[in-house]
């Protein structure tokens, strides 16, 4: 019977051949970093995603509620049909700071305002909109503009601000 002993030196792993564990933590790290940073981008839907450039409205309603909230501020109008019905519509604008860069502030439109606003319709629901522009029944002043300007990157040019 033959044994063999074992050399000790040869169950030490070589240093030279062996990643450190530091560097797999590393790595795991840059990794969860990555899918974290690219979340709110894969996130953040296309206009085409949610609404229909053929369906464009302008239509007159009661507001019913003002969303100041982020990524998008939203307004929901009561629009009476021809038929009686009432529709709530659920109208997606841009940012809230974006909105007010443009003059337009939470006290501007209440609920229970008229108003009179052109968007387009949603592609599944077509009462879920994209909002072009709103302005109060009675008033040729818009308090929301899809493209206006910004008043404030005007301003920070020398160019003449736009009214308000």
């Amino acid at each position: 019977m033959k044994t063999t002993v074992e050399n000790p030196k040869s169950q030490i792993p070589n240093p030279k051949n062996r990643i450190p564990k530091r560097f797999g933590f590393w790595v795991l790290g840059f990794g969860i970093c990555v899918c974290l940073s690219l979340a709110p981008v894969l996130a953040h839907h296309g206009f085409d995603t949610e609404y229909d450039a053929k369906k464009k409205v302008k239509l007159e309603g009661v507001v019913t509620q003002v969303a100041w909230t982020n990524p998008h501020m939203r307004v929901y109008i009561d629009v009476t049909g021809a038929d009686g019905k009432v529709v709530n519509w659920n109208l997606e604008l841009t940012s809230p700071n974006r909105i007010r860069r443009q003059g337009w502030g939470p006290r501007d439109l209440v609920p229970g305002e008229k108003v009179i606003f052109e968007g387009y319709g949603g592609k599944v629901v077509e009462s879920r909109g994209s909002l072009l522009s709103i302005r109060k029944a009675g008033s040729e002043t818009y308090l929301f503009e899809e493209g206006k300007e910004d008043a404030d990157a005007a301003a920070a040019e020398g160019r003449p601000v736009p009214a308000r």
